[in-house]
């Protein structure tokens, strides 16, 4: 398991080393497994893009504030949960968004949590979208507000080693055209070739 120390680090490092790391998640009557392929970096008070920028704090984002390796899980739209992990300190309110995974066990339920059905009986592109998107990965792993403020050092839901032999990939951050010159940022990381990234370089 994955220690407090791995994510009190620089948020850019950790948004890399996060690349081949498997996340378990137990729930009362699934565990998931899944190997993180995508990640994007968001760093706090100077990054525009950030929900910290210029020190803001809320109810939504306080949970950014808190340790390093806290879960921070919003909604977007109303609709779609995002799962990112707390960088550095309680000064430093930065953290990672999980962009998206590679399905490693429970895939089955994964499918009939997106689809409702099982996996055998999805089509190619229902499988390769399984899990390629911040938004589908959560519903998938039933992640949800229940998460928000936990920690990654818990029995419902932590980080193993996996896999480090592969080529990383770098370019700007998705769906935050707002954010003017943070939208240029290269803060998003993925491993080249990897069928479930959610998109290759713009």
């Amino acid at each position: 398991m994955l220690d407090k120390n791995f994510f009190n680090r620089d948020t850019l490092t950790v948004a890399k080393d996060l690349l081949g790391k498997i996340i378990v998640r137990k729930t009362q009557i699934h565990t998931y497994k899944a190997m993180i392929v995508e990640t994007e970096a968001y760093l706090g008070i100077k990054d525009r893009a950030c929900h910290t920028f210029e020190g803001r704090k809320t109810e939504r984002n306080k949970t950014m504030y808190e340790d390093a390796g806290t879960i921070y899980v919003y909604q977007t739209y109303g609709i779609h949960y995002l799962m990112n992990f707390v960088t550095l300190d309680k000064v430093n309110p930065e953290a990672v968004l999980i962009r998206a995974l590679e399905p490693i066990e429970g895939a089955n339920q994964m499918s009939i949590n997106r689809f409702g059905k099982n996996y055998i009986d999805l089509n190619k592109y229902q499988k390769n979208n399984l899990t390629n998107g911040p938004g589908k990965l959560t519903k998938a792993l039933e992640i949800d507000k229940n998460l928000n403020g936990k920690n990654l050092f818990d029995q419902q839901i932590y980080l193993i080693d996996g896999k480090n032999d592969f080529t990383i990939e770098t370019d700007v951050r998705i769906g935050i055209d707002y954010a003017k010159e943070a939208r240029n940022y290269p803060y998003r990381f993925y491993i080249k070739d990897n069928p479930y990234v959610s998109k290759i370089k713009r």
